[in-house]
């Protein structure tokens, strides 16, 4: 897969397939943007933004190769396991940012 491939796939899971199959299972998290957050926080190991340039949109755009495949690796583990997965990943990006995971 080329990286505009894989670029596009990743656009495609984070803006539609996530959140639309995160909508009708009732998973924890359903907005395209925190999936988003998800993916490249576990891409770069930590919070995306003290890795990647946030005044340059999209974040997604900045990632090397590797952490590209990484994260589409990742969605695509997401949408095939579900809520139990993606509430494991949220919650270690959000203890990455000093919050306490949802319930």
């Amino acid at each position: 897969m080329t990286r505009d491939e894989l670029y596009a796939r990743y656009r495609q899971l984070v803006d539609d397939e996530l959140p639309r199959r995160a909508r009708a299972g009732r998973w924890v998290v359903t907005a395209d943007h925190c999936f988003g957050r998800i993916l490249l926080d576990h891409a770069v190991g930590g919070r995306w933004y003290d890795v990647l340039d946030r005044r340059r949109s999209p974040a997604s755009g900045q990632l090397d190769d590797d952490q590209l495949a990484a994260a589409v690796a990742l969605a695509e583990r997401v949408l095939a396991e579900g809520d139990p997965l993606l509430r494991a990943l949220d919650a270690q990006s959000l203890a990455w940012r000093g919050k306490r995971p949802k319930r």
